[in-house]
């Protein structure tokens, strides 16, 4: 018998037994659930470091909700962080404040490179990305690739644009298991020209479409495995995350 996932053929056109909005009136019912202002877009952060940092600048200001702050600039927009990494927490955190209302979201955070001419700091605008996890099959029919929403990511390109900022466009790959990429993978990609790999954006981007909100990743390079050597520089990361931000910021205001 062939293998197959999900398990139930077609398991994307079903309706889900409960729901985001079903999750949030049980807290509100049991009086779990804070009063605060929804933000209009959010951010979404994978870094600690960066996350602590934005908190010690006093650049964020916490909601009372989970880990979603407003901007310093406005609580029109708001960042969510210190969750954890991974396409299945991602999502939960991305369908959760769906429900509240929230419908723009630009997600920022690191991948490693595969091109030996991208370069460590450089930055990656997300155009579509292999869905090499589980979550994103859940919420569309299994295909290759899952894209962004073209609003928000034209959105983001005429920014960086205007900033005059130099970046990449292109494939991501997106992996649930970080200690298991392989050299036969990497060769693959490279030879297609995928540009980088991180763990989060094809089951954002399928749910975001699925949802029908506007999202989009933007990264920058905080590894290199081009020359099939992992070579690592997070420690390196402060200022372009924080640039990221910043970035972000105005994608979002838009």
């Amino acid at each position: 018998m062939k293998n197959m996932f999900p398990n139930i053929k077609n398991k994307h056109s079903y309706d889900a037994f409960f729901d985001p909005k079903d999750y949030l009136n049980y807290l509100k019912k049991n009086n779990n659930l804070p009063k605060f202002k929804i933000p209009k877009a959010v951010m979404i952060c994978y870094d600690n470091d960066l996350f602590d940092l934005l908190i010690k600048r006093k650049k964020i200001i916490y909601t009372g909700y989970h880990n979603l702050y407003y901007t310093k600039e406005s609580k029109e927009i708001g960042i969510v962080g210190r969750f954890g990494i991974g396409a299945p927490i991602s999502v939960t955190i991305l369908e959760e404040l769906i429900a509240f209302g929230v419908k723009k979201f630009v997600s920022f955070g690191t991948c490693g490179t595969l091109q030996k001419h991208i370069n460590i700091g450089e930055f990656v605008l997300c155009d579509k990305a292999i869905r090499d996890e589980g979550v994103s099959h859940h919420y569309l029919k299994s295909s290759k690739f899952s894209y962004p929403s073209k609003k928000q990511f034209l959105k983001a390109k005429k920014t960086m644009d205007k900033l005059d900022l130099n970046y990449y466009i292109g494939t991501s790959w997106t992996i649930d298991a970080p200690y298991r990429e392989t050299i036969e993978e990497l060769k693959k990609y490279q030879k297609e020209n995928v540009l980088c790999v991180e763990m989060e954006a094809s089951a954002l981007y399928a749910v975001a479409e699925y949802r029908k909100v506007d999202l989009v990743c933007i990264f920058t390079i905080s590894d290199s495995l081009a020359e099939l050597i992992w070579s690592p520089h997070f420690h390196k990361m402060e200022k372009y995350l924080l640039d990221l931000y910043d970035l972000s910021i105005k994608i979002l205001k838009k």
